[in-house]
């Protein structure tokens, strides 16, 4: 009877251990990827100061666009373009589509991400969708823009980026009070 409350107790602190590892793991990935620059995160609106545009010899490189819905997400959402030659340091715009195809009102966000991780620090988005979360009424259909900039001081080796975006659906973790607000 003893080894089985010892037993018992075991397991349940190993499942309390669980569920607080998996609780920890997003911002513990979180900050491995701003410390090791892995992912090509992103966050919020940047800048690039005219000082670095105008110093640095402006060069030519192709930008990728790339859309993934989750599984669980039945909006269409795609770029009006897959891929864009630019020249750094000058602003670019690129127009994105959301289509809510279902009979519901859904609210989605989009989580942003830069190939390979370490151009990300040199891509700077001044408007994006992927800043706010989107609410689309059912059946709505809305383009929306990236502007961004690529800095100039981009390390020569990285020729390409590749701007991924992925959708969530993410009405069920809102409550109508925070919808109603959108």
């Amino acid at each position: 009877m003893k080894d089985s409350k010892q037993t018992v107790k075991k397991l349940a602190l190993l499942t309390v251990g669980m569920f607080a590892f998996a609780f920890l793991l997003v911002p513990i990935y979180d900050v491995f990827c701003e410390i090791t620059g892995l992912n090509g995160k992103i966050e919020g609106p940047s800048t690039l100061s005219s000082v670095n545009i105008e110093e640095v010899d402006k060069r030519e490189m192709l930008i990728q666009f790339v859309t993934h819905n989750n599984e669980a997400m039945p909006w269409t959402f795609t770029s009006e373009i897959s891929q864009l030659r630019i020249k750094t340091g000058v602003q670019q715009s690129v127009m994105f589509v959301f289509e809510n195809k279902t009979s519901e009102d859904m609210v989605g966000q989009v989580i942003p991400s830069v190939s390979p991780g370490r151009g990300a620090e040199y891509f700077h988005k001044t408007e994006c969708f992927c800043f706010e979360q989107q609410k689309l009424l059912a059946g709505e259909r809305v383009e929306l823009p990236v502007v961004f900039i690529v800095d100039p001081n981009i390390p020569l080796d990285i020729g390409s980026l590749s701007l991924g975006y992925t959708l969530f659906d993410i009405t069920d973790q809102l409550s109508e009070n925070q919808i109603a607000a959108l």
